[in-house]
C-alpha cells in the first residue's frame, strides 16, 4: 500500500511547492528615479543566466504592462524561462509614451525615456545583469519608444525591434506629448521633406558626445496597417541606415515565412526591415526573430 499512496501524495508536494516558487510578473514600486510616474514591472525567471541579458518592453498606446505580458510576450516569457534573461515591463499613466518632448527626446531629458532607462539600470544592478547587453522591443507606440530610446540612451542600449511604429525623431520633435488620435497625422505633417541625413542629424544630437557603437535597429511593419502608416517602414530604414552608416544590400522574400520580405541593410547585423504584406496593425510579435538579432538565440 505504501507504493500506492506515499509517494503520489510526495509527487504532489512537489509540484505545489514547483509551482510556488515559479516565476511572476512583479511590480516594483520604489528604490528608482521615476520622474514621470511611470509604473515598473518586470519578469524575473527562477533560473537565472549568469550577468543575465535584460529587455525592456514598453506597451502600445492604450496597452499595459500587464496585457503585454499575457498577450504580446507569451513567447518572450518562455524563452526567458529557458535562456535566463529578465524582462521589464514599463507602463506609462498616459495613453501612449511620450516620443515628442524634449525632455523624451534628450538625454537625461526627464522624460519617459530616462524613466525606462532608470528601470533598466536598477535591474542590473540588483541582478548583476550584463550592462552589454540590453535590449528593447516594442509594437505601435512601444514601438516608437523603441526607436525614441535607442536614439537617446546609444550608451545603454545594444539593440532594439520596433512593431509597427514610427521614428521618434522629425515625427513630432518637440511637438509635446502625442495621442493615438492625432499621432500620425501630426508625423506625416512634420516629417514632410525630412531627409536621411537630417534625421541622422536629430538622432545623433539627442546623445551628444556620444561617440561608441550604436545599438542595432531591427523594423517590422505590414503593407495594409491603418493606424500606423506603412510609409513609416521606410523612414524607419532611412533614419537608421543614416545613424549606422549602412546601405540598402538586398531583399530576401517568403524571410520569415510567406507574404514577407527582409530588407537586409549591409550584412545584416545592424540594420534589418520587414514587410509584412496584407498585414495591419499590429505586425505579430516574432520572438525568434528578435532573439536571434539581439544574439539570445
Amino acid at each position: 500500500m505504501r507504493g500506492l499512496t506515499t509517494y503520489p501524495i510526495l509527487g504532489l508536494i512537489l509540484a505545489l511547492a514547483c509551482l510556488s516558487r515559479a516565476a511572476k510578473l512583479t511590480q516594483v514600486a520604489s528604490g528608482w528615479d521615476n520622474p514621470t510616474k511611470l509604473s515598473f514591472y518586470i519578469y524575473v525567471p527562477d533560473k537565472l543566466a549568469p550577468k543575465p541579458p535584460v529587455i525592456i518592453v514598453p506597451h502600445p498606446c492604450g496597452g499595459s504592462a500587464q496585457d503585454t505580458f499575457s498577450r504580446v510576450a507569451t513567447g518572450l516569457s518562455a524563452q526567458a524561462d529557458k535562456l535566463g534573461f529578465i524582462l521589464i515591463f514599463p507602463q506609462t499613466p498616459n495613453t501612449c509614451w511620450d516620443c515628442s518632448s524634449t525632455k523624451s527626446l534628450k538625454h537625461n531629458g526627464g522624460g519617459d525615456t530616462q524613466g525606462m532607462v532608470n528601470m533598466v539600470q536598477y535591474t542590473l544592478t540588483k541582478y548583476s545583469g550584463d550592462a552589454a547587453r540590453v535590449f528593447v522591443t516594442g509594437s505601435s507606440s512601444g514601438g516608437m519608444a523603441t526607436n525614441a530610446l535607442i536614439a537617446t540612451y546609444p550608451d545603454v542600449f545594444a539593440a532594439g525591434a520596433s512593431f509597427s511604429g514610427a521614428p521618434a525623431f522629425a515625427c513630432w520633435n518637440g511637438a509635446g506629448l502625442v495621442s493615438a488620435a492625432n499621432m500620425d497625422a501630426g508625423c506625416q505633417t512634420n516629417k514632410r521633406g525630412t531627409t536621411a541625413q537630417q534625421w541622422g542629424d536629430l538622432v545623433r544630437a539627442a546623445s551628444p558626445g556620444f561617440n561608441g557603437t550604436r545599438p542595432a535597429m531591427q523594423i517590422w511593419h505590414g503593407t495594409t496597417d491603418t493606424v500606423v502608416a506603412y510609409g513609416y517602414l521606410s523612414d524607419q530604414l532611412a533614419e537608421w541606415g543614416n545613424v549606422l552608416g549602412v546601405a540598402f544590400a538586398k531583399n530576401v522574400t517568403g524571410d520569415p515565412l510567406s507574404g514577407y520580405t527582409k530588407m537586409v541593410y549591409g550584412d545584416g547585423m545592424r540594420l534589418v526591415g520587414y514587410s509584412a504584406q496584407g498585414v495591419g496593425h499590429i505586425v505579430p510579435f516574432r520572438e525568434k526573430e528578435v532573439l536571434q538579432f539581439f544574439g539570445l538565440l
